[in-house]
């Protein structure tokens, strides 16, 4: 939890490397770890998971379990319940996503979910009812004249309706539902989409899960300079969710990036003909504050803290909109940087009283 927290639990950004050795038993090989976590008592670390690619976006849901997303082409997510209590599991096989436990059985604590949508994952936002909102972190012209890394929503087939934790895998809201990318419209009442149309009113429109990026390229959907890290607000009264998410751009090609946030005022509908979606800028860089990459919300104050992915990489804490003309942060001030010109400051989490 937030408000008495024991462990972090993180993603390992690393490739599937088989290490040529075994785990403990000699009978499972030993791959990369993917996920871990930290004891906060005493700083031991214990390995959840092995055998991902580029393990990057990862929270905990409302129902206490953990999801780990894959940011690759083929990306893939996985639900881990009792994440305090699974040790050395292994992904046998991404593409089948088998999943195996300690002594080769078949894991009944990890479940790759193939109803979310196969992209290169990051940040992501999960509501209560199992809504996840995502970014595909690409960037423009990769393939060429694509147009960028889209925004997608998954809608659970059931949405959940009950709080707390759920007892097994199959009760989870990730087991079933549709995938849709958000096509950003110049009008109000109608989708006209195209370049110059990235903010402003939404409509979400189906894709399938298994060719998310291919799909949402075809229909139309709006394409962003590498959608990085995403965070539902968890202050938002409603109706619906806001969520903000970064896009690094290249400070080398004089884009510095920016954070926007979105408002969906319909979280388990997707409709191409209702724009429940309005999209704005947040934050905007220039040449100190550039390829934006990590974002997180401070609990109590509301501020939204945004970090650089940049040697020697800095930490900005960015107030709230208030009460004056514009929709953007009143003012970002610069609180951290790392000092170290081979690392890069990366994802982080508050806990509840916003303090530490």
């Amino acid at each position: 939890s937030d408000e008495s927290p024991t462990h972090l639990i993180f993603c390992i950004e690393g490739g599937r490397q088989d290490l040529g050795t075994f785990l403990p038993g000699g009978l499972i090989k030993k791959f990369n770890p993917a996920v871990q976590r930290i004891k906060l008592s005493d700083g031991s670390v214990e390995t959840i998971l092995r055998g991902t690619i580029s393990c990057d976006g990862i929270r905990r849901t409302p129902w206490q379990t953990v999801l780990a997303t894959e940011e690759a082409s083929d990306g893939g997510a996985y639900e881990i319940i009792n994440p305090l209590n699974v040790t050395n599991h292994t992904i046998a096989d991404r593409a089948l996503g088998t999943i195996i436990d300690e002594n080769g059985l078949p894991s009944t604590s990890t479940v790759k979910r193939t109803a979310l949508p196969k992209m290169a994952w990051e940040g992501l936002g999960i509501t209560p009812e199992g809504v996840v909102y995502a970014g595909d972190e690409l960037r423009p012209g990769t393939p060429a004249n694509a147009d960028g890394g889209a925004m997608f929503k998954f809608i659970p087939a059931i949405p959940r309706t009950v709080s707390g934790p759920i007892e097994s895998l199959s009760e989870s809201p990730f087991t079933a539902g549709n995938v849709y990318a958000l096509q950003v419209s110049c009008q109000n009442t109608t989708q006209q989409f195209g370049q110059g149309c990235e903010i402003g009113n939404g409509a979400w429109i189906s894709v399938s899960a298994a060719n998310a990026r291919t799909d949402a390229n075809t229909a139309g959907a709006t394409g962003y300079y590498r959608p990085e890290d995403l965070e539902r607000d968890p202050d938002f009264a409603g109706p619906g969710a806001r969520f903000c998410w970064t896009d690094t751009g290249l400070e080398e090609g004089g884009n510095y990036g920016e954070v926007l946030c979105a408002i969906d005022s319909a979280p388990i509908v997707a409709d191409p003909a209702q724009r429940t979606v309005v999209v704005n800028r947040f934050v905007e860089g220039n040449p100190d504050m550039n390829q934006p990459d990590n974002f997180a919300f401070q609990p109590k104050t509301g501020n939204h803290y945004v970090i650089e992915d940049h040697p020697n990489g800095d930490i900005f804490a960015c107030l709230p909109d208030g009460a004056d003309r514009d929709i953007k942060t009143d003012g970002c001030v610069k609180i951290l940087s790392v000092k170290d010109t081979s690392a890069e400051p990366t994802g982080f989490k508050f806990t509840a009283d916003g303090r530490t």
